[in-house]
């Protein structure tokens, strides 16, 4: 299993069992909303790789996006709400990775905005994860 997906199936089982995001989203946590997807709900968003290599270890620095929707009138409370907790349930969470070590996971960003359609806010919430990379 690449480090990304490691990373992602960490985050993924965390938010998951964690109580508040549940009761906010339920089990709608998608790696792609689906066309029949509900709100509110996270999904994976972008994520970018950049080698972190040192004396005897391969490692990465991992930027990771997380994307929170809501559907209340377009407003961005909600949102925002979500996107905390999000913060909240992995700023600084020690998770274990099946094949990799996380050194260091962090919220590095927060934003909410509305969307077009004046209905659906979004809030982002990027994560910077330090991994080593075992193969």
């Amino acid at each position: 299993m690449s480090a990304a997906d490691d990373l992602q199936k960490a985050i993924y089982d965390h938010l998951v069992a964690d109580a508040a995001i549940h009761a906010l989203v339920e089990d709608r946590i998608y790696d792609r909303m689906p066309s029949d997807g509900d709100y509110p709900c996270i999904t994976f968003g972008p994520s970018q790789t950049v080698p972190e290599d040192m004396d005897c270890i391969t490692a990465r620095i991992e930027t990771l996006q997380l994307d929170c929707w809501t559907q209340s009138q377009g407003r961005l409370g909600p949102a925002r709400v979500l996107a905390d907790a999000v913060k909240t349930s992995l700023h600084n969470r020690a998770l274990d990775l099946a094949t990799h070590a996380l050194a260091r996971l962090s919220v590095e960003q927060m934003r909410v905005f509305g969307d077009r359609d004046a209905v659906t806010a979004h809030g982002v919430v990027v994560l910077e994860a330090e991994i080593e990379e075992r193969t």
